[in-house]
């Protein structure tokens, strides 16, 4: 049976996944750098367990050699997705992880060609939004094959994990959250705003910094990608006011203490809540040139629900081999229909394609 090494099991996020692989019958190995953390979940789940640090590239390969696919739930990623990429480089595994960074996803694309000579797939961003943000991006740019424009959205409240909160905070800096004529481009928090009708009425949504949009450019080749989040007021005027804060919140002892307060907040929504929640999706598909819009929409459950289902189905079908070499999208690699394979998804909601020109996202 194929072998997986499931690195950052421990977390909240990887936990889930771990307790989900083991029902799924997987051969699979806990990982991590925390030893009590490891000892404990092995006396939960009955699975073999490494420890090991990501600082140590000889120690890194070493760990990694042996296993067919590492799937990686450990953030910051921008810490943990280079070290892990290089080791499965090294030892010939495949490398999947559930980064919604942009930067990371970025630069794992980075080593495309190194994985095609080494015959190592690389498939980041397989949890939520990147999966079915990804899977919708590519059902639009098949319903309107000449796009020159993009737009995705997602209406999804929902309680981050401590990890989630630390990386927040370690990537509060990020730089890109649109691509313009193919390049990334920075702009500000606030600067593109729009109204949008995710399913459930027109709600105010602000372009956000979220790393479906790198996995959408790249699996339409669509040059002009935005990407959209439902933001309520109060999160919307702390947006506003966050370059005044920058400065401050970047200061390394800033950024600790809040990293410390994060660690207090609960670990993660209760098991009832992630069966409750929700999410819904929204995309427009649009050529500049001539007028001709498309817009779809997905409906999925619980971000979290997402994310263990979509990462293991994404590690499942590397492992069988039907994931090609080098740098990979989760549609890219499987197909618009990946995403409905996640069990209380449901959609493609088209609506037919028109000329009705919309108003540009507001500057």
């Amino acid at each position: 049976m194929p072998s997986l090494l499931l690195y950052g099991a421990y977390g909240y996020v990887g936990t889930l996944i771990a307790r989900e692989a083991v029902d799924r019958g997987l051969d699979v190995t806990l990982a991590g750098r925390d030893r009590e953390q490891l000892e404990k979940q092995v006396r939960e789940l009955d699975q073999p367990a490494l420890r090991f640090d990501l600082s140590d590239p000889v120690a890194v390969a070493g760990a990694v050699d042996g296993f067919d696919c590492v799937l990686n739930c450990a953030g910051p990623f921008s810490d943990t997705a280079a070290p892990l990429v290089e080791g499965c480089l090294e030892t010939g595994a495949d490398y999947v992880d559930v980064t919604g960074e942009i930067p990371v996803v970025e630069r794992v694309r980075e080593y495309d060609r190194e994985a095609v000579d080494a015959g190592v797939t690389l498939l980041p961003s397989v949890g939520f939004s990147s999966i079915p943000m990804d899977c919708l991006a590519a059902h639009l740019a098949d319903r309107l094959p000449a796009a020159t424009h993009l737009a995705l959205g997602v209406d999804s409240v929902r309680v981050p994990s401590v990890g989630s909160l630390k990386t927040v905070i370690e990537g509060a800096e990020t730089e890109s959250n649109v691509y313009e004529d193919g390049r990334l481009e920075r702009i500000g928090p606030t600067e593109r705003t729009r109204t949008i009708d995710f399913g459930r009425g027109e709600r105010p949504a602000v372009a956000m910094p979220l790393g479906d949009l790198s996995t959408a450019h790249y699996t339409t080749g669509v040059p002009n990608v935005e990407v959209y989040a439902y933001v309520p007021r109060p999160a919307r005027v702390a947006l506003r006011v966050y370059p005044r804060l920058e400065p401050l919140l970047s200061r390394p002892r800033v950024e600790s203490a809040l990293k410390r307060l994060a660690g207090m907040v609960r670990e993660g929504p209760s098991e009832r809540a992630r069966e409750r929640g929700e999410a819904l999706l929204w995309g427009e598909a649009r050529n500049e040139a001539d007028g001709e819009r498309a817009v779809s929409r997905l409906r999925t459950p619980d971000a979290y629900v997402v994310t263990v289902q979509g990462s293991l189905n994404a590690a499942e079908r590397v492992l069988a081999g039907e994931a090609g070499a080098g740098y990979q999208t989760p549609a890219g690699a499987f197909g618009p229909e990946f995403a409905l394979d996640i069990e209380g998804t449901s959609g493609f909601f088209d609506s037919a394609v028109d000329t009705e020109r919309r108003p540009a996202a507001s500057r």
